[in-house]
């Protein structure tokens, strides 16, 4: 029987995180004393990276894969604080901390160009046939009437409502009377 295979286990960042945690499992067995607290949360830092990768690559909304990716950054960057901490407190030697540091700037580098990536990804707004279009100009949105039509002698007015009550989407009827 094979092993089953997610489609996290098949992005390098995940696999590299999990190389990642298991590196700072093995250095974190000999500290204890004074970098106690630090070690702890290094170890759930660490473990973080990886977990919120498998969590964002699951979901399929891109809004949220970002935020789960960004949060899975933000704890690469905290144990590079925290080895940092531990570096400077004779709680790490120098080999192991150049090491590790070199992986998660990976990790951070993979992590910011999948967010950057699936930030970009988006639909035009000339795919729906909107009636009204507005361009950003200057902090300040512009109304172009050139493609919208009125019918027939008839604008809207502004601020009352048609005394007839909307109009349906696609079938014409009327969804709101008035009373």
């Amino acid at each position: 029987m094979t092993e089953p295979i997610f489609d996290h286990d098949r992005l390098d960042v995940y696999r590299l995180s999990i190389q990642y945690v298991a590196s700072s499992f093995s250095i974190a067995k000999d500290l204890g004393g004074c970098h106690r607290h630090a070690r702890d949360q290094w170890l759930r830092a660490a473990q973080s990276i990886p977990l919120n990768i498998a969590e964002g690559n699951g979901i399929r909304s891109l809004k949220d894969r970002s935020r789960f990716l960004d949060i899975a950054r933000g704890s690469a960057l905290e144990c590079v604080a925290i080895q940092d901490v531990l570096a400077a407190t004779d709680g790490m030697n120098d080999q192991c901390h150049r090491q590790l540091k070199q992986i998660l700037h990976r990790i951070v580098l993979m992590l910011t160009r999948l967010i950057a990536r699936s930030d970009v990804v988006a639909e035009s707004g000339a795919e729906y046939n909107t009636a009204l279009e507005y361009e950003y100009r200057n902090a300040e949105y512009e109304y172009r009437e050139a493609e919208y039509k009125y019918e027939e002698g008839r604008k809207p007015e502004l601020g009352r409502a048609p005394t007839d009550g909307l109009r349906g989407f696609a079938n014409g009827k009327s969804i709101v009377r008035p009373k």
